[in-house]
């Protein structure tokens, strides 16, 4: 899985599973991974980015965290 990949995955994975917003990007990895979002486990710094891009979607939950 590619970088442009994982932002659509996180997307995903935050509207369904909305109480993985607040995993860590290393606890992210093996989530995507299980759940079979991602065939590989992803590199933490590419996930870090995916989330903080999809974090933003959320405005008014990222304001109470």
């Amino acid at each position: 899985m590619n970088a442009p990949d994982l932002l659509p995955a996180v997307r995903e994975l935050y509207s369904r599973l909305p109480e993985t917003r607040c995993l860590q990007p290393w606890e992210l990895t093996h989530v995507l991974w299980s759940l079979n979002y991602t065939d590989e486990l992803a590199d933490e710094w590419e996930i870090a980015a995916a989330s903080d891009v999809a974090r933003q979607d959320w405005p008014e939950w990222r304001r109470a965290a």
